[in-house]
């Protein structure tokens, strides 16, 4: 939603470029590109239906010519009252698409669209509750034009060949059928039957069942028996070429990875798509099974910037590695266990975008640190921001890269440093083995649930600072040695006030004379002092030298033995946009003058401490200051410092 439309067309033709070049796309771009679907007409990203019945099936019987931007249907709804008095039944479906009819046991019932997209069906009698039942809606129309909406009708091979395909997420499926679209109800088995021009094919989900031949058009039928929500059912209809893949299953059989793809770039796909069977090979090893493994994975090119994982079948503007990994990963962490609501968005995004990193890890390597170092910096540009998605409202903050992508996978890779990797893959095979989450919703305390179960460890802290609240932190750390002991001080300060403290175990990497040795520290405060025993003299140490831990800007100074102290000062960060920090090594204990003058030599501020021998860590308060250049003053007895600070 960032990327105006010139930009996103551009953007889409470099990336078919790029991506036969290299096929590794960067999970930022991903997450930039994944921007979803959003009508502007729409003024609620939450479902309006009253919940008071339990979708059991549909049959969805849709006539659409990629030539043209309509859609004709019939969708046949079976239902339970989930409630007695149960009359009316209510459907979302945008105000822009006519219902023409409405039977229920093949007799015209009454309905209305008078609601703000909504259609609500009057029975002619009461349904008694938990009652199997249906209803059939006829409709029509143009769907609304929404720039990256729901509905979308465009062109491929140099604007030559007509393609239509939809993509709902979050909220966009009531823009071109009549469904139920909420994050509570998902309905147990669908029949998709779609008619179109002889010349065209349609892609869908779960299995293929026929495609006959009527005239001048073509019917295809596909079937899933899976539950699946509104949002991920999905259509594609052009001139695909298409083939398969076969993905060895554990028991022995074989998956089938169908690829529907544009006829012009047929030869490049087939060179990347098998990319995809070791990516599932690998996911089915650390969680279950392929979640939909009675009916296939699949493939379907579509012109959108980046993927969109509907089940069994993703769309995907190409089949670089990183793409393909991500919207995979979906199938688990997405389809098969969905987020229960659009707050908890991260249990779709972050997971897709950390078993994506996980790739990296398991067959690149070499990349893995720089795939974690990007994820950091990203996050850090920016010294704000939960993860929990506190406005449901703003497509582009559920679809936050930063956030829901990039900072909720990073909250995975410190869960599983934290837990270790038996823990934390067992606890997710148990998340998505759940009887009450498998097929279904879930939140984020079920995942919290399942990771404490698994490893008997109280994560509400963790969750707390990390998931609920915002920022990241900054470790400063002091050493010195004396012969085999090393004193290490380790300081931290946080990016927001609302996380005052992070508590997580800190790997310190120290080396000299020719060796290296890792300790990890549990550290609980801040200013917390060690006393590693190191068998080496000590040159150098490196925090988190393999990048467990989401953190930036962090510091670290070696001391001299206090025998030969002498008098340092160090103030970082430098530049800065909050508070800055003064690192004050001295010989003495000592009485000192902290000032801080404009440019023009105006005094801003100016305060005494004592400060004592050693390392002292000192700061001042210069998040309210405008941006520009300051000179900060340091006077004492030994003491006459002073250093100029960019506030930006």
């Amino acid at each position: 939603m960032k990327i105006k439309l010139l930009v996103l067309s551009i953007l889409i033709a470099s990336l078919k470029i790029v991506a036969q070049q290299n096929s590794l796309i960067n999970t930022l771009d991903i997450a930039e590109m994944e921007k979803k679907s959003f009508s502007p007409h729409n003024k609620s990203l939450n479902s309006l239906v009253v919940n008071n019945y339990d979708l059991k099936y549909h049959r969805c019987e849709w006539q659409v010519d990629p030539a043209v931007r309509h859609i004709q249907g019939k969708i046949t709804s079976y239902f339970k009252p989930t409630v007695t008095g149960f009359n009316q039944i209510q459907f979302d479906l945008t105000d822009t698409l006519i219902v023409d009819s409405v039977k229920y046991h093949n007799t015209a019932i009454t309905f209305n669209q008078s609601l703000t997209d909504i259609l609500q069906i009057n029975f002619p009698a009461t349904i008694p509750i938990n009652t199997l039942d249906s209803v059939s809606v006829w409709y029509g129309g143009t769907p609304a034009q929404s720039g990256f909406g729901a509905f979308n009708q465009t062109t491929h091979n140099s604007g030559t060949v007509p393609v239509i395909w939809t993509l709902s997420e979050p909220m966009g499926a009531k823009d071109w059928w009549p469904c139920k679209q909420d994050l509570v109800d998902k309905v147990d088995s669908v029949d998709i039957i779609v008619t179109v021009p002889q010349v065209n094919r349609v892609g869908s989900n779960g299995v293929l069942l026929s495609e006959d031949t009527v005239g001048t058009n073509k019917i295809y039928h596909w079937k899933t028996k899976y539950p699946i929500a509104a949002y991920l059912i999905a259509i594609a209809v052009t001139n695909y070429a298409y083939y398969s893949n076969y993905v060895p299953l554990i028991g022995g059989d074989s998956l089938q990875v169908l690829n529907y793809v544009y006829p012009e770039d047929l030869a490049v796909a087939q060179t990347q798509t098998p990319d995809i069977i070791n990516v599932i090979k690998f996911y089915d090893s650390l969680t279950i099974e392929y979640p939909f493994k009675m009916e296939k994975y699949g493939h379907a090119e579509f012109g959108w910037g980046g993927g969109m994982e509907h089940q069994t079948m993703t769309f995907c503007i190409n089949f670089g590695h990183s793409l393909i990994a991500h919207e995979c990963a979906h199938q688990w962490f997405g389809d098969h266990v969905t987020c229960g609501s659009w707050q908890d968005i991260w249990l779709n995004e972050g997971f897709a975008t950390f078993f994506e990193g996980l790739t990296e890890e398991r067959f690149f390597p070499s990349t893995w640190y720089n795939w974690k170092k990007s994820k950091i910096d990203y996050i850090s540009q920016i010294s704000y921001g939960s993860v929990l998605c506190d406005d449901t409202t703003n497509v582009n903050r559920i679809f936050d890269g930063r956030l829901s992508y990039n900072k909720g996978s990073y909250l995975l890779v410190m869960l599983r440093w934290k837990l270790g990797d038996s823990v934390f893959f067992h606890a997710l095979k148990n998340y998505q083995s759940d009887p009450l989450l498998a097929g279904g919703y879930a939140k984020t305390p079920d995942l919290k649930a399942h990771l404490e179960s698994q490893s008997g460890q109280n994560l509400t802290s963790f969750f707390n600072e990390w998931y609920y609240n915002q920022g990241w932190p900054t470790y400063h750390l002091l050493w010195s040695q004396a012969g085999n002991q090393v004193t290490l001080t380790v300081n931290q300060t946080t990016s927001h006030p609302s996380v005052s403290f992070y508590e997580m175990p800190i790997p310190v990497k120290f080396f000299g004379a020719g060796h290296d040795t890792t300790i990890v520290f549990n550290h609980t405060f801040s200013g917390q002092v060690f006393l590693p025993t190191i068998n080496f003299m000590v040159d150098s140490i490196q925090f988190d030298p393999d990048l467990h831990i989401l953190s930036a800007f962090n510091t670290v100074t070696g001391i001299p033995t206090f025998g030969s102290l002498t008098n340092q000062i160090n103030i970082y960060p430098n530049p800065t946009k909050t508070n800055i920090t003064i690192n004050i090594q001295l010989k003495n204990t000592d009485e000192l003058t902290f000032e801080v003058f404009d440019v023009v030599g105006n005094k801003i501020s100016s305060e005494k401490a004592t400060v004592i021998a050693g390392s002292t860590l000192k700061t001042l308060q210069t998040e309210h200051l405008a941006a520009g250049e300051y000179i900060v003053k340091i006077k004492g007895k030994e003491i006459n410092f002073s250093q100029k600070v960019l506030k930006q």
